[in-house]
């Protein structure tokens, strides 16, 4: 326990005798300060007591002046050695201590200043002493907590209950836990976006287990090959409505948030280094002291979550080798259902298949980006580069809530969801028409059915790449060469049901500039646009190609 000019006075082995009418603060001593200077102000820094016999103080104007310069210093009390130059406290020292309330002590004779500067000294180290053994021993409690069942969480709760504040962690700017100091319920969580032209996320991590928190998103059924209508699920991922003040964001916490049923309280924020670019932040209710538990914390929770993201990024390329096999039909029947149950996937079950796709920029992030609560119920791999997600029916949650988090988390994503089935085939259906939804282009795309382009791309036997190719390489070098847009005007032609009008009307050309187009890809190609069959060949060429 640091010691304070009340203790001081209380020491009978040194003898002081408090005099004025200020009473002692309750602030403790930081240090003692024996001058025999007129001006003690540069060699203070507050909170010290200053020792002086008055040696040159000789005059009231002086000694007031005395005074008035150690108050400004910040000092906490004056004690005069009696019996040297004066025999007692001058008057106008003491009334001027007064007027600035400024507690004065009178120091005897026989009582060295160096005994009190060595009692304050002593204090000063048993409570660094006493300091040293209370962080450790909260390391150590820190330590143990992470390495239990409960992990982050009980890292948190400890952390909590040490500083008597509210804690929580985020990472791409979702809660993914949180803990409240003891004699308080776990406040709601608040989510908020990265960056500030991105929506928000009102999902957490679900990385807590003893104070996690609850999904505050909607959930819903798992979308099936001949369910999930369009009018159900939006074209693109919605907007969050606009955050209140107090929602923390993954770069800047705000300057209050609320805590239940809890007045507001303030945040301080700590940053966690994680080697990725995931904004991850450590927030601590107001008012906080800086404390050198919350540094060992730091570190702890940076490890973990490093951990967690090398972990992750291993199993989602071993389960993507799996899955890739699966979907290209190189690994079928018992064998496809055997090893796909020992990745935790039971194909007697229908499962739906969700592909994430994101800029190819940030396709890194997909290696080790952690999954929002209710998101961790299935399997996840990395198939050509994007997260590929097998979720068993009726445990899927809502698909928009997952686009509204991956935005949150600054990622350019598309999601493209599969229908449910059942067997490894059913996977193979699944994959090929969420691949196929993703060429919409909208934040959120849900497959309407089962279509027979999905059934041909999912075969490995057939070389589509190579014949998509081989057809369109000729219309790919002319338009390199003169920009003729032949490419383009052919995919409107096809997109359009064949209407010449409506392609001009699109491209804001004239029709007989869109025929000589038309005409030059039946020179180039040897197949007519106006002809089904040929008009089939080429759809498909392009759909390919589209899909890389």
């Amino acid at each position: 326990m640091a010691i304070t000019l009340a203790d001081l006075l209380s020491d009978p082995a040194l003898g002081l005798v408090g005099e004025g009418r200020s009473e002692p603060p309750a602030q403790p001593i930081q240090w003692v300060a024996v001058t025999e200077l007129e001006d003690p102000r540069p060699f203070l820094n507050g909170a010290e007591v200053v020792l002086t016999t008055g040696v040159r103080l000789k005059t009231g104007a002086a000694q007031r002046a005395f005074v008035r310069r150690a108050h400004d210093a910040g000092a906490l009390a004056i004690g005069f050695g009696v019996g040297l130059t004066h025999r007692r406290i001058p008057a106008a020292l003491l009334a001027e201590a007064d007027a600035v309330g400024l507690p004065a002590f009178r120091v005897p004779y026989e009582v060295p200043f160096i005994a009190i500067g060595k009692t304050v000294a002593d204090a000063l180290s048993a409570d660094h002493y006493a300091g040293l053994e209370d962080l450790l021993e909260g390391h150590a409690v820190l330590a143990s907590a992470l390495l239990g069942a409960g992990g982050l969480s009980a890292l948190l709760g400890e952390l909590a209950r040490m500083l008597g504040s509210d804690v929580a962690l985020f990472q791409y700017g979702a809660c993914i836990a949180r803990a409240s100091r003891p004699g308080l319920p776990a406040p709601a969580p608040r989510t908020a976006p990265t960056g500030s032209s991105l929506p928000s996320s009102t999902l957490p991590l679900s990385a807590p287990t003893a104070v996690t928190l609850p999904a505050s998103g909607p959930t819903g059924d798992a979308p099936t090959a001949d369910a999930l209508p369009a009018s159900t699920l939006p074209a693109s991922a919605p907007t969050a409505d606009a955050l209140p003040a107090s929602a923390p964001t993954g770069d800047a916490l705000p300057a209050s948030a609320p805590t239940g049923d809890a007045e507001p309280v303030s945040w301080h924020r700590l940053p966690v280094a994680t080697g990725l670019k995931d904004r991850c932040t450590l927030a601590i209710a107001e008012p906080y002291g800086r404390s050198a538990v919350v540094d060992y914390a730091q570190s702890l929770i940076s490890v973990e979550l490093t951990n967690r993201a090398r972990n992750r990024t291993g199993a989602r390329t071993a389960a993507g080798q799996l899955l890739e096999d699966v979907v290209r039909g190189t690994l079928s029947g018992a064998e496809a259902a055997v090893r796909l149950a020992s990745s935790g996937i039971d194909t007697t079950l229908r499962h739906s298949v969700l592909i994430v796709d994101v800029a190819s920029g940030q396709r890194r992030a997909l290696r080790t980006l952690p999954l929002p609560d209710g998101w961790d119920d299935g399997a996840t791999g990395l198939v050509d580069d994007r997260l590929v997600l097998v979720l068993p029916a009726g445990a899927t949650p809502d698909p928009a809530g997952l686009s509204r988090y991956l935005h949150g988390a600054g990622l350019t994503a598309r999601i493209g969801v599969g229908g449910t089935y059942a067997q490894p085939n059913g996977l193979r259906w699944s994959y090929f028409e969420a691949r196929e939804a993703l060429q919409r282009g909208q934040p959120l795309n849900v497959a309407d059915r089962l279509s027979l382009t999905s059934l041909l791309m999912a075969s490995a036997d057939v070389p589509l790449a190579d014949l998509a190719a081989e057809t369109l390489r000729p219309l790919e070098a002319f338009d390199d060469s003169h920009g003729a847009g032949l490419l383009t005007t052919l995919q409107r032609y096809l997109d359009l049901d064949g209407s010449v009008a409506a392609v001009a009307a699109a491209l804001d050309l004239h029709r007989n500039t869109i025929r000589y187009r038309l005409q030059q890809v039946v020179t180039l190609t040897g197949y007519d646009p106006a002809v089904t069959a040929d008009r089939v060949h080429l759809y498909l060429a392009l759909r390919v190609r589209a899909l890389g």
